[in-house]
């Protein structure tokens, strides 16, 4: 059969070798990041970042006579690494814990998560500041060099030994959770401390110990890997999110899951490159939304209770600037018709469109409570669909802006249909992975162009009349099309409909005794959502006249995020304010490179620890606190 489809066997028994060893790495990977999860309740985004930190500690103890020179350090093997980079990454591990990570632990799960990014964002962006883009190469051991010539193909001896451990790491992991009492108390501690207490057991330090050992997995898995994959500041950004989707499938916490959807995983993206080259980037993404609609709790899963986003730190007071004041639309309106006057035309669009964008993911993370990881899918969606509607077909602004607009939106029904079955940190990890079936397809499908992109968008002329080619009426246009944006979501908030929304984010077993189907609400706001967000992706295409990769790239999403993050969760002015400092702080620090990316993630971090209620719920909080005290004096 393999001769009939014209396939060498040493190719085919080659893909699968490589398929079952980085099976195995997403195993270990994905363990560390269930372990975490069904310990602890923290969805470690920075586990990649980790990873990262173990393939570099290696090749730094190989390297430290030239880091160090005059200091007469020795240069410490693959054998050292083993033993010291797991133990080092876990010590670091342990630190995260303590400073970080034990602060959110009480606080609803997105916030771990966020917390998380931005610590990766923080690692990765000091790593490319210190190592720059290009990778470094470590070498196979001595003891392990060579290999077994099979005939139909050559198997290294290095690839052997990484099966044969990294098997062993996994069944041992298992069986130490699975089967010992020492398992039996980190999975006692989580569910009841109290009682764990009462036996004299020190639950904070083991938890501690629990993310440090995670971690630790994270960093022998960096060593195993160093001398097959360049090490490079990225390799951990371009796993973490295929892990997220393995543990999804495996189903989120379950040991077992992870080990088994890891290697199998593995296994079939190794055929897929096989049989179907152009699809082995997206198979596990596929599997995946396969997977939710037969079996929502994963493979190994156990079905749990929802939670909700009820813990969102949101104003519970009404709102001193908001509510009810028709001065808020009148002062949107005049701060953006004098907005070109002030900054720069094409900045001020820039801002207005990224405003839009994280106005529309505020709907979903502010006044549902659902933590969204994907919206760059239907930005990016529409930017690509409206730019080659203009571009190739020819169509006016108005049209190719609705041809966007209408493709985000049935993307998102569709990704909404998939991921609403789950909540919390389940939906934000199905919407991260379902995000990276749409960028893997604009990688491969030829309209799109690749790493080119759709590049000179013509502007086009509005309804036959308005010359879209002059700065200042595309301005306008812009601000006709935020404004439009901006309007629907504030009569949508103050609406029956809106007021549902809040309700199911404040408390969603009561709403659903109230008689609401709670799931078509989300649904439905979901869907409206990724509508908006495709209004700014396709605005933004025709004003940069550019549709590229990076509009679907991880790193949109988390703009929106932290734009909301730091102007003010579940506010109308929130993302606005958040909008105009993070475009502010990009532009000024472009020319510092990477430093961008670290400053980012310590604004998650900060946001997260300090401010969780950003500038505009802060400022709320505070003049409420202020009216009170005045109440209570008059």
């Amino acid at each position: 059969m393999i001769e009939f489809l014209g396939i060498h066997p040493g190719l085919l028994f080659g893909q699968v070798l490589i398929g079952l060893i980085n099976g195995l790495f997403y195993a270990m990977m994905s363990m560390g990041v269930a372990i975490i999860f069904g310990m602890l309740r923290i969805g470690n985004f920075v586990h990649g970042a980790q990873y990262m930190l173990g393939a570099f500690a290696a090749w730094a103890l190989l390297n430290l006579p030239d880091l160090f020179p005059g200091l007469g350090l020795p240069s410490l093997n693959y054998w050292w690494a083993l033993v010291l980079v797991p133990l080092g990454v876990a010590a670091t591990g342990a630190l995260t814990e303590r400073l970080f990570v034990r602060r959110v632990y009480n606080l609803e799960h997105a916030y771990g998560l966020l917390l998380t990014v931005g610590l990766a964002l923080v690692i990765e962006g000091m790593f490319n500041l210190w190592f720059g883009a290009a990778g470094q190469q470590y070498g196979v051991p001595d003891a392990l060099k060579g290999g077994l010539n099979l005939g139909f193909m050559f198997l290294p001896i290095y690839r052997i030994w990484v099966i044969v451990a990294a098997l062993a790491v996994c069944i041992g992991t298992w069986a130490v959770i699975e089967r010992t009492p020492l398992g039996a108390y980190l999975r006692a501690a989580t569910e009841n401390p109290d009682l764990v207490r009462a036996f004299g057991i020190n639950v904070p330090r083991m938890l501690m110990l629990t993310y440090a050992f995670g971690v630790g997995l994270a960093g022998l898995t960096g060593v195993m890997a160093a001398p097959i994959y360049q090490v490079s500041p990225q390799m951990g950004q371009s796993i973490i999110i295929t892990i997220f989707a393995v543990v999804v499938i495996g189903g989120m916490g379950s040991i077992a899951g992870a080990i088994v959807s890891g290697i199998g995983l593995g296994v079939i993206e190794g055929l897929t490159k096989v049989f179907w080259p152009e699809a082995s980037s997206t198979v596990i993404f596929v599997i995946m939304a396969l997977v939710l609609v037969l079996r929502p709790q994963g493979l190994f899963g156990k079905e749990t209770q929802a939670h909700s986003g009820t813990d969102i730190s949101v104003s519970r007071r009404e709102s001193i600037l908001e509510n009810g004041r028709i001065w808020l639309p009148v002062l949107t309106v005049f701060g953006g018709a004098i907005l070109p006057f002030i900054v720069y035309p094409v900045f001020a669009m820039k801002i207005l469109c990224l405003a839009l964008f994280a106005l529309a993911y505020n709907l979903v993370f502010g006044y549902v409570g659902l933590l969204a990881f994907g919206h760059a899918a239907f930005y990016g969606a529409s930017a690509y669909g409206a730019a080659h509607v203009a571009a190739v077909w020819g169509w006016p602004p108005e049209l190719a802006l609705l041809a966007g607009v209408a493709l985000a939106t049935a993307i998102g029904a569709l990704f909404g249909w998939l991921a609403i079955r789950r909540q919390g940190l389940y939906f934000a990890m199905i919407t991260l992975a379902l995000a990276q079936i749409v960028v893997f397809y604009a990688v491969q499908a030829s309209w799109t162009h690749g790493e080119d992109g759709i590049q000179s968008v013509p502007r086009g002329t509005l309804f036959g009349l308005i010359d879209l080619g002059d700065t200042m009426n595309m301005y306008y246009f812009v601000l006709a099309v935020f404004l439009i944006g901006f309007g629907f979501i504030y009569r949508l908030l103050r609406s029956p409909f809106g007021q549902v929304l809040k309700a199911i984010r404040e408390n969603e077993q009561r709403a659903i005794s109230l008689g609401y189907s709670t799931s078509q609400f989300k649904l439905v706001a979901f869907t409206l959502s990724a509508m908006l967000a495709g209004l700014a992706g396709g605005t933004k295409a025709l004003v940069f006249q550019i549709a590229s990769l990076a509009d679907l790239h991880f790193m949109t999403s988390a703009d929106a995020l932290l734009m909301t993050l730091i102007g003010g969760v579940g506010t109308l002015l929130g993302p606005i304010v958040g909008a105009v400092i993070v475009v502010t702080l990009q532009r000024e620090f472009a020319g510092y490179g990477a430093w961008v990316i670290v400053i980012q993630g310590a604004a998650f971090v900060f946001f997260v620890l300090f401010l969780r209620k950003g500038v505009i719920g802060s400022l709320e909080d505070w003049l409420g606190r202020r009216a009170d005290r005045k109440r209570e004096a008059g």
